[in-house]
């Protein structure tokens, strides 16, 4: 009888054990699936701020390449390609300024077909000063906001760094690294969007891993 009241009892355990762990897997992949579609759609506002709505009826998310180039930082980064009518309209890039006073700082750049400026915005998290660094974000200043209507030949070279260093753009009051470090960083996609806007909008599309986030 003790045995088998034994041998019950693990049955018991076991089968609470089973149980536990295959709701626990199920609400894991529920909270993963609930974060990614979080994240896609910070990403998809972000977009909208620097590649507005009226100039492409693609999904920029459906849209996108993966490339690997020295002028954009290093590592991998998605290129969103925007379309009007089937035909090209624009580009968000992914850059990475890796000069930054507390490390990487990950921008996205929009531009338009010819390469002028629509938008850049700042990627969190970075590691930039609170109170000086930080003026970077748009939420913090409107700093960000000086490089709209830019462009490879407005400023000309020479012009594309903080006036600190003979440039255009403005710094920030005992905080130049940063602004320095986001400067390059915005010319080195326009050189790249310049050099490679063709192939780029040629490249055959990466298909979406992600689930579907509808409702």
């Amino acid at each position: 009888m003790i045995g088998q009241a034994i041998t019950r009892n693990a049955v018991i355990l076991g089968l609470f054990a089973i149980g536990t762990a295959a709701t626990l897997a199920l609400t894991n992949q529920a909270t993963r699936q609930r974060v990614e579609c979080n994240r896609q759609t910070a990403l998809a506002d972000a977009l909208a701020q620097v590649m507005p709505p009226a100039r492409h009826d693609n999904p920029l998310l459906d849209d996108s390449i993966t490339i690997t180039a020295p002028l954009l930082g290093h590592g991998e980064h998605p290129l969103y390609r925007a379309r009007l009518g089937g035909e090209a309209s624009g580009a968000v890039l992914e850059a990475v300024a890796p000069d930054g006073y507390g490390g990487d700082i990950r921008l996205i750049v929009g531009v338009d077909r010819d390469g002028t400026v629509l938008g850049v915005r700042v990627v969190p998290p970075h590691n930039e000063t609170p109170g000086l660094g930080d003026n970077i974000e748009i939420r913090k200043s409107d700093w960000i906001l000086g490089f709209n209507g830019a462009s490879l030949e407005q400023p000309s070279a020479s012009g594309w760094a903080v006036k600190k260093d003979g440039g255009q753009f403005d710094s920030f009051t005992g905080a130049t690294i940063t602004p320095r470090a986001v400067v390059s960083a915005v010319h080195g996609a326009l050189r790249y969007y310049q050099a490679h806007r063709d192939e780029v909008f040629e490249a055959p599309a990466q298909a979406r891993t992600t689930e579907s986030c509808d409702g």
